[in-house]
């Protein structure tokens, strides 16, 4: 079946305008274009603007999602797949984090008392839920659901004493990424800080995430901000020379 622009942005509660821009930046053309002018669009476009709309529900950005749509090893079956597993982490993080604000609600009236534990929980809580917004995606395609979900389990199995390490290696990491010099330092706090999430260390895994990080704004912009710019270079050396 064929759609006309009014029609397809009708049924994807999407503007024209958001259509016509779509097409300016080459993330979704039309089929063809009528005798009269008029955009067409038939099923394989309304396939991808399904996968569009299901990144941007993601907070994925345009210029992303076009890469990645782009990518001649895209597996539409496989993606569907890590969308949907991206939306049952999503729920059950929020409802352990809906559950830990009524807690506190509870709490903040008298009716009940919070433990710093049940607190700690709503803190791993909200940082999943960021993580997922922000890099899910890209390391689901890079890494796989079951490498993500044991990430992920691990990190909510993480005591409050292992949490406050974490962080505590993340600051060191980051006071030696000041220093802008590639340093085998810099590589053994990195690894470290990985441990805590990441079920088994792998070499291959660790260069491809040096690479990741430079490779992808979201994950350049994560070190820079904290360490300044050219932190995330420095980073990504330290790795390739030391792993």
């Amino acid at each position: 079946m064929e759609y006309t622009i009014q029609k397809l942005a009708k049924i994807s509660h999407i503007s024209t305008r958001t259509l016509r821009y779509y097409d300016e930046i080459n993330l979704l053309k039309p089929l063809r274009i009528s005798s009269s002018g008029y955009r067409i669009y038939g099923e394989k476009e309304v396939d991808r603007l399904q996968q569009i709309l299901f990144y941007r529900a993601l907070g994925v950005a345009l210029d992303h999602i076009k890469n990645l749509l782009d990518r001649p090893d895209f597996n539409e079956v496989k993606t569907l797949e890590n969308h949907y597993q991206e939306l049952l982490a999503k729920r059950r993080d929020l409802d352990l984090l809906i559950k830990n604000v009524e807690t506190t609600l509870e709490a903040k009236e008298g009716k009940t008392h919070m433990t710093d534990a049940q607190k700690f929980e709503g803190f791993k809580a909200q940082r999943l839920l960021d993580n997922e917004k922000k890099y899910g995606e890209e390391l689901r395609i890079n890494y796989g659901e079951d490498l993500v979900a044991a990430s992920r389990k691990k990190f909510q199995n993480l005591s409050e004493a292992d949490y406050k390490e974490m962080l505590a290696t993340e600051n060191q990491l980051l006071e030696a990424l000041k220093e802008r010099v590639p340093s085998q330092k810099i590589f053994e706090l990195h690894r470290k800080w990985l441990s805590y999430t990441w079920p088994n260390y792998s070499r291959e895994a660790h260069l491809g995430l040096a690479e990741m990080y430079v490779g992808d704004s979201r994950f350049t912009a994560y070190y820079d901000e904290r360490a300044g710019n050219g932190g995330t270079q420095v980073l990504k050396d330290s790795i390739h020379q030391y792993a």
